[in-house]
């Protein structure tokens, strides 16, 4: 492909991109309506989330295994088909289950689609190249992030379209991003002998399953010491272990523990695993804060995260400049983890009452460190990784992140719930009312609307003073991630692209079979010694020194 077509094959993917987490984060704002309208509770509201990113994680790696067997052009058209067709599923639930469901198959194409496009784009650009052109790419993934709650609030306070309308709205751009992907992404279709490892995909998206339901569903439906309690995380712990040996066992494991033996790609895994929770953690609440504990409107509440967005956009394409200058890139890692820290601990001050222009700092101070961390912690692992790897890093790296993002919405989410139900109970008590269940544990976003004026009070105060401790817990892993970036060693951005590398790997190969480098050099000192001797007797004759005549060799 020439320079032009990469760049146009490149729109066409940050377009399939920007549909997706169009559609992804378009729900966050209104999800405080469909869950008022469906009656659903707070886990439920948590699920509604962690059900995509699960799906999503459970499948990244398969779909990075798919990209060594088949075309990648239509395995990105195939899973921007998925991601739709679980949108359109979604706008036709009835329940907040039936929801869930769906959105889960929201979640297999979302899969297919973090994985892929990060693999095309590195088969496309050099390491040192991808820095300018991931800038753009997150820019991308800002301005959705940004589009997708102002339009989603836009349409749940518009009476005559409804929410249902939120998972509806992005098929027509989906449409037009397969168009542009057909006409645009022509790479070769590299095969390899790859098996692809479904048991060890099933039993670490079952382990992983099994503990995010029962940190969900503990201390309120069952105690935290107790049988059940008890039994799923011993069932979780067992699927877990066989996943690990089963991976060892595998010809080509889902996650290829081998991987690991490179300290870049060890840390950058935990530091993605920690970026993951507090991302998606973090973040997911926001739009409930603002609507629940402020009393905004879906629109209003988007555009009160313009900031995180600016400021994510902005350090974004600034840092993916300045590392495809320089060729380094672990000091805007650094500085983008230790904003993204800083900006969660500061939200961890706020209440319900907080200034909100104090907020927005926060706010940009946090975007601004998640756009410089989020995009360029994959750099460090494609370019450390062998070409015939890097497929396999790229999706590995996605999953813990996506990993991280699952347990992190879902781990917060049951903090956020519980401590919520310890400040109503304490705010009805400090009010005179009686805590009991139709008044206390029985408040909540199922029952908001109902509620008694001086109870509904109490809880949104609830909510506003409860999302902190949600940002403590995320500044606190973002400071474990950047910890983990600190210790990882800064090797020079390579300059050649992923196919190109490839095609070296195989003439290294193809040469060390023949017993010679890529310029031609004998590297086999016996094997020419043995020319020497065999040559006379096939030549017939010796040089002027004694020695066989190398023609036959030559």
């Amino acid at each position: 492909m020439t320079h032009r077509q990469r760049i146009e094959a490149l729109i066409g993917l940050m377009m399939g991109m920007f549909v997706a987490l169009l559609s992804s984060t378009i729900v966050s704002n209104a999800l405080p309506t469909i869950i008022t309208d469906l009656h659903g509770t707070q886990d439920q509201y948590t699920w509604v989330v962690t059900a995509t990113l699960l799906a999503s994680t459970a499948t990244t790696p398969i779909w990075g295994k798919f990209a060594d067997l088949v075309s990648k052009k239509m395995l990105v058209q195939l899973s921007l088909l998925v991601f739709t067709l679980g949108s359109v599923l979604s706008g036709l639930a009835t329940s907040v289950p039936m929801l869930i469901g769906f959105r889960a198959v929201q979640g297999l194409g979302l899969g297919g689609l973090q994985a892929l496009v990060m693999i095309v784009i590195a088969a496309m650009f050099s390491p040192r190249e991808r820095g300018r052109y991931q800038g753009p790419l997150a820019a991308v993934m800002s301005l959705a992030t940004v589009a997708g709650p102002l339009i989603g609030g836009v349409i749940v306070d518009t009476s005559w379209l409804g929410w249902r309308w939120t998972f509806y709205v992005g098929v027509p751009l989906a449409i037009v991003a397969l168009v542009v992907i057909q006409r645009t992404l022509n790479l070769p279709v590299v095969k390899r002998d790859v098996k692809v490892d479904y048991l060890g995909a099933t039993l670490i998206a079952g382990g992983v399953s099994v503990l995010l339901i029962w940190v969900t569903l503990a201390g309120k439906n069952f105690d935290w010491a107790s049988g059940m309690s008890f039994g799923l995380v011993a069932l979780g712990a067992v699927l877990l272990a066989l996943a690990i040996f089963t991976e060892t066992k595998a010809s080509d494991p889902v996650v290829p523990l081998r991987l690991f033996r490179d300290r870049t790609m060890t840390l950058a895994t935990l530091a993605s695993i920690a970026v993951g929770v507090a991302m998606f953690g973090g973040a997911v609440f926001l739009g409930q804060y603002f609507q629940i504990a402020r009393g905004y409107s879906p629109t209003a509440a988007g555009l009160l995260t313009l900031p995180m967005v600016f400021g994510s956009m902005l350090s974004s394409t600034v840092s993916g400049q300045l590392i495809t200058k320089y060729g380094k890139w672990k000091r805007f890692l650094l500085i983008g983890a230790t904003a993204m820290a800083a900006g969660f601990l500061l939200l961890a001050t706020t209440d319900h009452t907080t200034d909100m222009a104090l907020i927005g700092v926060y706010l940009f101070v946090l975007g601004a460190g998640m756009g410089m961390a989020m995009q360029n912690l994959v750099l460090p692992v494609q370019n450390n990784a062998a070409p015939s790897d890097l497929g396999a890093a790229t999706a590995t790296i996605t999953f813990f992140r996506s990993l991280g993002g699952a347990a992190g919405v879902s781990v917060l989410g049951a903090v956020l719930s519980s401590h919520v139900a310890t400040l109503t109970t304490q705010g009805l008590v400090g009010a005179g009312i009686d805590p009991g269940p139709s008044a206390g544990s029985g408040a909540g976003l199922s029952n908001l609307k109902e509620l008694p004026a001086a109870v509904g009070d109490i809880v949104r105060a609830a909510y506003g003073d409860a999302t902190a401790r949600v940002f403590l817990v995320s500044g606190v892993l973002a400071l474990l991630g950047l910890v983990a970036i600190a210790f990882m060693k800064e090797v020079a951005l390579k300059t050649t692209t992923g196919l190109e590398q490839l095609d070296q790997e195989r003439a290294a190969n193809v040469a060390k079979a023949d017993g010679q480098t890529t310029d031609g050099q004998a590297v086999d000192a016996a094997l020419v010694a043995e020319i020497d001797e065999v040559e006379p007797a096939l030549a017939g004759g010796t040089d002027g020194a004694g020695r066989g005549r190398p023609a036959a060799h030559a």
